[in-house]
């Protein structure tokens, strides 16, 4: 049996927005490109990337008392986000995350960002590959 690859499964187009950014500008920007999380970028060299989803966003919301124009994006997101290569295979994501109790991976090529893989990708690319067998 092929082993399904990170690559072939991830999703290449990520979304990301800068730390500086608002949550009402964050929420705005997963509206418009239709996704329910974003890459916060780093704020300099050194610094890591991050992660923020909708639930990071809500527990904000509910922290601030409803205000979205005070928070940054960084403030509030999983930091440093979590990556794996993407030559690795599909498995091993898999098991990271589940371990982890996490959703979503960055995928790095080269140390840079080549995509995200969340755990829907890899149910949806298991049910592809099982096929029939169902």
């Amino acid at each position: 049996m092929h082993s399904m690859l990170v690559k072939d499964v991830m999703i290449p187009d990520v979304v990301r927005v800068s730390p500086f950014a608002t949550i009402r500008e964050a929420m705005r920007l997963m509206k418009h490109r239709r996704v329910d999380s974003l890459v916060v970028e780093k704020r300099h060299a050194n610094d890591a990337y991050g992660i923020i989803t909708y639930s990071d966003i809500l527990t904000a919301i509910v922290a601030e008392e409803g205000d979205i124009d005070l928070a940054n994006v960084y403030d509030i997101c999983a930091k440093p986000a979590l990556s794996i290569p993407r030559a690795w295979e599909v498995k091993h994501a898999a098991r990271l995350m589940t371990r982890l109790n996490v959703h979503r991976l960055l995928v790095t090529a080269n140390n840079e960002i080549a995509g995200i893989i969340t755990m829907n990708d890899i149910v949806e690319a298991m049910f592809n590959h099982l096929g029939d067998g169902l």
